[in-house]
């Protein structure tokens, strides 16, 4: 007789629903996230077949949603905003692994390449975009003071949410795309991975990110590694059109 989690599983994996992200190959499997509504809630089903992360623990593998939804939880308990997980469960079906993650919808929200890219930015005063700045240092320091590294650091990986209070803009910040997120030893180790990789892949000025990072550092109480002249430089011909955004 099946258990509540097979039906569970069973279920999630039987919806349907517009594409959000095209099924891609990757790991030798596929994994593609579609957008599904779900007794008038809007969801995200995320499923995977053959699509697997390897560790100590799981030498032989197992699909990466499991993974995602652990993390998912814990930056949850950590008062860190991310999507919150409904469902995430793993099967074997004819020798295949099969893996589905269901997510709430985080409304309102959009990734912060967009955001800027759609002149998000000049919409503000200075002192409400370094409200941001703060609030991204403080995110990222609970994370990391937490031991645990988001493991894929991108602009386009942190969300976005806009409101009008009485003071004037108010801001909401969160994190997606966990898959390859997990626990450290150290505060250290997690912030020397996550924040080199978050000044590759983003496009402040030289003066925002020195901002940004006065405030990381004071939140963590650890002062990091600063990336070189020549990450620098590399990173300035990454982004030449948004350098002044």
């Amino acid at each position: 007789m099946p258990t509540q989690q097979e039906k569970n599983f069973d279920y999630w994996w039987n919806t349907s629903g517009p594409w959000v992200e095209e099924p891609n190959v990757r790991r030798s499997g596929t994994s593609g996230v579609q957008r599904v509504m779900n007794d008038g809630q809007l969801v995200y089903v995320k499923r995977q077949t053959g699509h697997l992360s390897r560790s100590l623990r799981y030498p032989f593998g197992r699909p990466t949603v499991m993974r995602e939804g652990r993390a998912l939880s814990k930056l949850l308990q950590l008062g860190v905003a991310a999507p919150a997980p409904i469902f995430y469960g793993a099967q074997k079906v004819d020798g295949i692994w099969r893996g589905i993650l269901v997510t709430q919808d985080l409304g309102g929200f959009q990734d912060l390449d967009t955001w800027y890219s759609e002149g998000g930015r000049t919409r503000l005063t200075e002192d409400e975009h370094l409200k941001i700045l703060d609030q991204l240092a403080q995110l990222l320091s609970r994370m990391h003071l937490a031991r645990w590294q988001h493991g894929c650091m991108r602009s386009k990986h942190i969300f976005i949410r806009v409101r009008s209070g009485e003071a004037g803009h108010e801001f909401d910040l969160a994190l997606l795309d966990l898959e390859k997120s997990h626990g450290r030893l150290t505060a250290l180790g997690a912030a020397r991975h996550d924040i080199p990789q978050l000044r590759r892949h983003s496009f402040w000025s030289e003066s925002e990110w020195q901002a940004l990072m006065a405030r990381y550092e004071s939140s963590l109480g650890k002062t990091i590694a600063r990336p070189t002249r020549q990450s620098r430089l590399a990173h300035t011909n990454q982004h030449p059109a948004e350098r002044n955004v």
